[in-house]
This record gives structure tokens, C-alpha cells and sequence, in this order.
């Protein structure tokens, strides 16, 4: 009987980010019943209304997420400006070095 029962189990099915977005999206629009929607697509309502709350409740992060990469952005210009300042020391208390160096009879 325990066979019998994994046998008549569906397989679990992945659907790609792509899918789920349209589904959900479509279900925001609100042109068809989330009944509808399901039914079009082969799944279960109470799947549908969790996608459209999942993508609902994600979309202010879209724009986060913009603002986030900006202000990353500016702090890596930022750090790349203070590095290539240090380099820019650095190269010039190497070449002081050298001449020192040279100075005091010392092989660089």
C-alpha cells in the first residue's frame, strides 16, 4: 500500500524565475481571476496568490537595490582615487630612496 501511494505522487516541478514573474504579474494586473490565471497555467491558486504576494511585497527592492549599487559605486571611485594617491606616494618615496641610495654609494 505504501508503494502504491509514492507511485500516484507527482513529481515536484520547478518553474523557472521567468514563469513565475508572468503568473504574478499577471495576477497583479488583475484582467483575470487568480482562478483563471491557475487554471491557464496548470497550478494551484493559493500558488498564484503566493507568487503575486512574493513579487508585491519584493517590488520596492527593485528600486533599493538601483540606489544601493550607486552609493556602491561612489565608495569603490572613492577607494580607487585613495589608492592610486598612496601609489602615487609610494612611487615618489621609492624614487627618494634611490637617490639616497645612490648618494651614499649604496646599490639599489
Amino acid at each position: 500500500m505504501q508503494q502504491h501511494h509514492r507511485d500516484m505522487k507527482q513529481k515536484r516541478r520547478n518553474h523557472s524565475p521567468e514563469f513565475k514573474a508572468r503568473v504574478a504579474l499577471e495576477a497583479i494586473k488583475g484582467l483575470k481571476s487568480v482562478q483563471q490565471i491557475a487554471a491557464d497555467n496548470h497550478l494551484h491558486p493559493v500558488q498564484v496568490t503566493q507568487w503575486k504576494t512574493q513579487m508585491m511585497e519584493s517590488a520596492a527592492g527593485v528600486f533599493a537595490r538601483g540606489r544601493e549599487r550607486e552609493r556602491e559605486a561612489a565608495a569603490g571611485e572613492e577607494e580607487k582615487g585613495r589608492l592610486e594617491r598612496k601609489v602615487g606616494q609610494l612611487a615618489v618615496e621609492v624614487d627618494w630612496l634611490k637617490k639616497k641610495c645612490r648618494e651614499l654609494g649604496i646599490d639599489p
